[in-house]
């Protein structure tokens, strides 16, 4: 196997022999920059691990967020009993019933409701209310014997300041919602209110985001879960941690941990640990938060087909590649899809005939040669491999961070497009953190499983055990 850390591991693949001296000089260049070697990593590891420390003392602008979420009760996979999800996205509401089977299966059924323009600027919470409403009203759903509602965990994927398990105050509206008298109010008081006035049976017992219900949905088929990881358009990750190791949790204890939100994407936004090239710099002087989110926009589908564009453009700009043109859509940011990188770094044909494709008939990119398709390809295999190797840094920091977890079987429950999609992101992912968890344990004990719509199901099994030990502390 190639020596991680010998920087010409990371150059001789990229290097095209056929081409000019020009362009394996501008190759080398460009592939040293995105290179991440062994020691970076190490780096990396050690930047986490003072950045997790520093946000789990107090609220640090430079540190990770690291959010306690109230969610302190495991699930056992043995749970059984009918619970609701609400997920509020920026298009969609979904609303689901979730069927915990106790045996570690659940079944879901569910509906999407377009949230209308009137909804994001003035009726949103009647407008649940009501989607609710035809929710139980088509699927015949009445509270449990005993009961007056039915419980339900809420994902909700806008800024709040989560005060308790079931309350957060709304930080700012975006995604084009513009609902008056919400920002600074407490987003399940809303909710409930309009549950009240459209005589809805229904309480929301916890609210998350959907990194938690990934961890939980995962914890569910596998209760030894110790971390739920978004990979795909934005990237984020939450894990469980022992309240002693959280000096800034001011609350009660009852169950000794707590499940942490990361935000891991503000990771190192001040570039002291990152391999930040220009052309990451391009896309974020672009971007409409610039300086934030710098550590997602190095690993996560939103953006690495637009480094891969900038990366490409600046070989076009020294006429290094297709003769010196590009065309009025690769010239247009964000027209190189991240899934465009997935199908180029795949294609074994002797003449790079899938490349030829995306780039000719898709981007509209005139007469490519041989060479030029291996230029591109390389490039995206650059970028992609420093998407995987960071992803793999970070995942590791986290596990790291719990030492005394090792010597188990750990489960890690992903969900995302690429994590599921990109070619061998799994692999990978096992191979580099091999390097820094240890064989034994990745080749033993580490086990990565795909935990599909945490933000569905994972607010079902959130309900479910706010709901446990309420009965269990009545």
């Amino acid at each position: 196997m190639a020596d991680m850390n010998d920087i010409q591991s990371f150059i001789q693949p990229y290097l095209v022999p056929e081409g000019s001296a020009e362009l394996n000089k501008n190759l080398e260049a460009m592939a040293a920059s995105f290179a991440v070697t062994d020691d970076k990593i190490r780096e990396i590891i050690k930047g986490f691990h003072a950045s997790m420390k520093a946000g789990l003392e107090r609220d640090d602008k430079d540190a990770l967020p690291m959010i306690p979420t109230y969610v302190c009760g495991r699930p056992t996979g043995k749970e059984t009993g009918t619970f609701l999800a609400l997920d509020l996205g920026g298009t969609n509401l979904r609303v689901c019933q979730v069927t915990l089977n106790g045996d570690t299966t659940y079944s879901l059924v569910q509906q999407k409701f377009t949230i209308t323009q009137e909804a994001k600027e003035s009726r949103l919470w009647d407008f649940i209310a009501e989607c609710v409403g035809v929710f139980l009203e088509e699927h015949d759903l009445h509270p449990p014997t005993g009961r007056r509602s039915i419980p339900c965990g809420y994902t909700f994927s806008f800024p709040i300041f989560q005060t308790s398990i079931a309350s957060g105050n709304l930080s700012m509206w975006n995604k084009g919602f513009t609902v008056p008298n919400s920002v600074a109010r407490d987003v399940v008081n809303l909710t409930q209110s309009a549950f009240q006035r459209h005589h809805v049976p229904v309480e929301v017992v916890a609210i998350l985001n959907d990194t938690v219900g990934t961890l939980m949905t995962s914890g569910y088929s596998h209760p030894d879960t110790q971390m739920g990881i978004i990979f795909g358009t934005g990237t984020n990750a939450a894990y469980w941690e022992k309240l002693e190791n959280i000096p800034k949790w001011v609350g009660e204890d009852r169950s000794g941990e707590m499940v942490v939100n990361l935000e891991w994407g503000a990771f190192d936004n001040a570039t002291k640990v990152l391999p930040y090239t220009p052309h990451d710099n391009k896309l974020n002087r672009k971007s409409p938060n610039h300086g934030l989110q710098v550590y997602e926009k190095m690993i996560s589908g939103l953006f690495l087909g637009e480094v891969a564009r900038n990366a490409v453009l600046a070989l076009v700009d020294q006429r290094l590649v297709f003769n010196g043109r590009s065309s009025d859509i690769f010239n247009k940011s964000y027209t190189f899809d991240t899934a465009y990188m997935s199908e180029i770094v795949s294609d074994e044909t002797p003449d790079l005939s899938v490349v030829q494709t995306v780039l000719e008939s898709t981007l509209d990119i005139p007469l490519t040669t041989l060479l030029d398709r291996k230029v591109v390809k390389n490039v995206c295999n650059m970028i992609g491999t420093r998407g995987v190797r960071l992803s793999a840094a970070a995942m590791s920091a986290v596990l790291l961070a719990r030492p005394e977890l090792l010597t188990n079987t750990v489960s890690v429950g992903i969900d995302g497009s690429m994590y599921q999609f990109y070619p061998n992101f799994e692999r990978d992912l096992y191979t580099v953190s091999r390097v820094f968890l240890g064989e034994d344990f990745v080749d033993n004990r580490l086990k990565l499983h795909l935990a599909k719509d945490g933000s569905g199901v994972g607010a079902a099994i959130v309900a479910m055990t706010v709901d446990r030990d309420r009965e269990h502390h009545a």
